[in-house]
């Protein structure tokens, strides 16, 4: 059965193109063969001889090749392995699942006895240790005593003098903005870690040239100075971190009191850890045994242990609240992440809090008891110190250590995310006055943005933990197909709808820029027409081009689709001619620029003024106020009177007997008056017009004069020259006539008709 595996995993490999992995993999198969193989173990050689037996055949190709018929002739002549290993092959699902948990089971039940017996067993982790140790460790205290005192002297001294200024940053920190934080928390930062540096080169140069011979140093002197700059410079990624001396820098959101308890539990452990693993157990390693500095090791981890124990059980209750009100944060708590709180986006209580970020109820609840996941840890790491090998321990520190980065990371960003939501996003003054919709806008897409940023973050911070843990292999999945093709697939759908927004965003900004009135040129009717109608055009085909994208991206075949949309597109065409008719008229009446709202206009047989104005339909008001909406198709023609400018005109009768010179002058300075009313004087833009006789009625002879008007006033500039016009006619004694009437009584055959009856009121008499 070994010896078919093995011709199976060569000719599976056998396709790959890169030699040098082939080799590798001939070499893997074969020797698991000659072990199984009592064929091919024909003299009693070791292990060493069998390699290179092996390394020699796969030189050769003919070897090679005869080497793999031999083993097929094998596999051809034990039909029981064969048998076998089809077997395997098309074991079922449910008993690979059975497989999988049998080996789980195994393993587990072998670690807890192993564990067990090391617990149980005489060879503890302290066996090592004898007492002399200590002896060694005091003995080796005078070498260094020295260059303790001065390096620790000159680190403290710096420290002393720069806390004060870390302080006054953190209050100038409170203030400031963003960009300025930002380079506070840099300089005071790599300010910290110059002092460590500093204080680590002043030790070494006192070392080699004041104590001791000059230009030498001792091991043990040597050693203390990299613990101590390892020990100091992970301190400074604490304060880093917590900002103990400046709040105004901390980035996580911890009160004073937490964050200088929290620096100080921390740096004893790693003092405690970092001093005794880099410089007391290699102290004891070479003037004792490693036996003992093992023993050493596993005693300053039993140390370092019951203190965290101690640490956890004294800051139970301290450690929950702050948990729990970091789970159900206030508005408020968010002011010192980047400064006042936009009036664009607000948070009035906790119920909007829990509808954008989830109730947080089940997170509280183990917020509460976290103490017994500390103290399960802390006793889960005490056992492996005590029955593990260092390295073990070292590497399961190690991936605690990720663990906890990754949970702070997280959290920082989450909590960032968070703030920025509540907050809202505020743009500069001069953005908003040039774009007022532009902020709620990118609000709004923000909110659902950070919410789904937040989720991603939380999720892979899960998997990555489980991936530390060792339950899921994250970057093997990864780097699978599937892995490869979901990320990609992800990947692409979130970068198409950021692209789609930000493509929509710069249109809609653009066309709210060019309809602001208050900078540039005021917009015209139809410039405010066609851009609307832009606007909506582009969010149309963004929002319809993203869609296809994302479907064509998660591999559903949009062929069809289109078909079908233009299919769909040809039978609403054919059904909807009237609308289609409709629109395409509209559009070149819009490019035209042939009506504005605002207009007075004459289309279909009304007249009236422009209120609303659509690629469809155009909508008037006529004189009477009543509203009318005429649809495009129904449009021959259109009559503007307001393009440009406007006249009225004015056909005036007079009497037969008035001189016409008379009249026009009459005329002429009735329009002087016209120019001097404040109200209608304005809108007459040009000189009086004068045409002379139009026409002789029944009554009156026809003169005709006009008067030139900015567009669409030419109706209340003419109402206003009638009437200084009757004035003035009247003053002058000019007769505007009426129609006169002849009346006739009728005469009978012999000639005779009726008789008036005329009074004379002079002389009373009634004949």
């Amino acid at each position: 059965m070994t010896a078919l595996k093995a011709i199976r995993m060569i000719r599976t490999l056998k396709a790959h193109s890169s030699q040098s992995f082939r080799i590798a993999a001939y070499i893997l198969a074969l020797a698991c063969t000659a072990l199984a193989l009592p064929a091919l173990a024909q003299t009693e050689a070791s292990t060493d001889t069998t390699i290179s037996n092996l390394v020699d055949v796969l030189k050769d190709d003919a070897a090679r090749a005869d080497l793999i018929e031999q083993l097929e002739a094998i596999v051809a002549k034990d039909p029981v392995a064969t048998e076998n290993a089809t077997q395997v092959e098309t074991a079922s699902f449910g008993r690979r699942i059975a497989t999988i948990t049998q080996d789980l089971v195994h393993s587990t039940v072998q670690h807890a006895a192993e564990i067990t017996q090391s617990l149980t067993s005489s060879q503890s982790a302290f066996s090592g240790l004898s007492g002399d140790e200590f002896g060694v460790l005091w003995a080796a205290l005078p070498n260094l005593l020295l260059v303790v005192i001065i390096t620790v002297g000159i680190f403290l001294s710096l420290r002393r003098i720069a806390v004060p200024r870390f302080k006054r940053i953190g209050e100038y920190a409170k203030t400031a903005n963003l960009w300025d934080r930002t380079l506070m928390f840099l300089g005071s930062n790599l300010f910290d870690a110059a002092i460590v540096i500093l204080a680590w080169a002043a030790g070494y140069v006192v070392t080699v040239f004041v104590i001791g011979e000059f230009g030498q140093i001792n091991i043990q002197q040597s050693m203390y100075l990299n613990a101590f700059l390892a020990v100091e410079m992970f301190k400074v990624l604490i304060r880093i971190l917590l900002s103990p001396s400046a709040p105004g820098l901390r980035p996580v959101p911890l009160s004073d009191s937490a964050a200088r308890s929290l620096t100080k539990t921390l740096s004893i452990v790693v003092s405690v850890l970092g001093y005794g693993q880099l410089l007391i157990v290699p102290i004891v390693n070479q003037n004792n045994s490693v036996a003992a500095g093992n023993g050493m090791t596993a005693l300053l981890s039993a140390i370092v242990l019951v203190y965290l124990i101690y640490v956890v059980i004294r800051r139970q209750r301290r450690v929950a609240d702050w948990l729990s009100s970091q789970l159900n944060p206030h508005p408020s708590d968010y002011q010192n992440l980047s400064g006042t709180r936009s009036p664009t986006v607000p948070v009035t209580d906790a119920s909007q809090q829990s509808q954008n970020f989830g109730s947080p109820s089940a997170l509280t609840t183990l917020a509460q008891r976290w103490h017994w996941f500390a103290l399960a840890y802390l006793t889960g790491m005490f056992v492996l110190a005590m029955t593990q090998p260092s390295d073990r321990v070292f590497n399961v520190l190690i991936g605690s250590g990720e663990i906890l980065t990754a949970m702070i990371a997280a959290s920082l960003l989450s909590r960032l995310l968070a703030g920025i939501v509540v907050k809202g996003i505020s743009l500069p003054q001069d953005v908003n006055m040039k774009l007022p919709l532009l902020e709620p806008r990118v609000n709004g897409f923000a909110l659902k943005a950070f919410r789904f940023l937040r989720w991603t973050i939380m999720t892979f911070t899960f998997f990555f933990i489980l991936d530390i843990i060792g339950i899921i292999d994250l970057r093997s999945w990864l780097e699978s197909q599937i892995g490869l093709k979901l990320t990609g697939i992800v990947a692409t759908l979130v970068g198409l709808l950021v692209v789609a927004f930000a493509l929509w965003l710069a249109v809609t900004s653009w066309v709210d820029y060019r309809l602001n009135p208050n900078f540039g040129t005021v917009p015209t009717a139809r410039e405010t027409t066609l851009l609307s109608l832009l606007r909506n055009a582009a969010t149309l085909t963004i929002v319809i081009l993203t869609l296809m994208f994302c479907l064509s991206e998660i591999g559903l075949n949009i062929g069809p689709l289109l078909a079908s949309a233009g299919v769909l597109g040809l039978a609403i065409g054919f059904g909807a001619q009237k609308m289609v008719q409709d629109i395409i008229t509209g559009i070149f009446i819009q490019f035209e620029n042939s009506i504005n709202v605002g207009d007075i206009i004459t289309v279909g047989g009304i007249t009236g003024g422009v209120e609303k104005l659509s690629v469809r339909s155009v909508s008037l008001r006529d004189a009477h106020g009543i509203f009318h909406i005429i649809p495009f198709s129904t449009v021959d023609m259109v009559s503007n009177f307001s393009r440009d400018y406007s006249y009225y005109v004015c056909d005036m009768g007079v009497a037969y007997r008035e001189d016409l010179e008379d009249v026009k002058l009459a005329m002429q300075d009735s329009f002087d008056l016209l120019l001097e009313d404040p109200v209608q004087g304005k809108h007459v833009i040009g000189d009086f017009e004068w045409f002379g006789v139009e026409a002789f009625a029944d009554s009156a002879v026809i003169v005709r004069a006009r008067v030139k008007t900015v567009p669409s006033q030419q109706f209340m500039v003419g109402r206003t020259y009638n009437g200084i016009l009757k004035r003035i006619f009247d003053e002058r004694g000019i007769e505007i006539p009426f129609p006169h009437q002849t009346i006739y009584l009728g005469q009978a055959k012999d000639g005779s008709t009726q008789s008036f009856k005329i009074r004379q009121e002079d002389s009373g008499s009634s004949d």
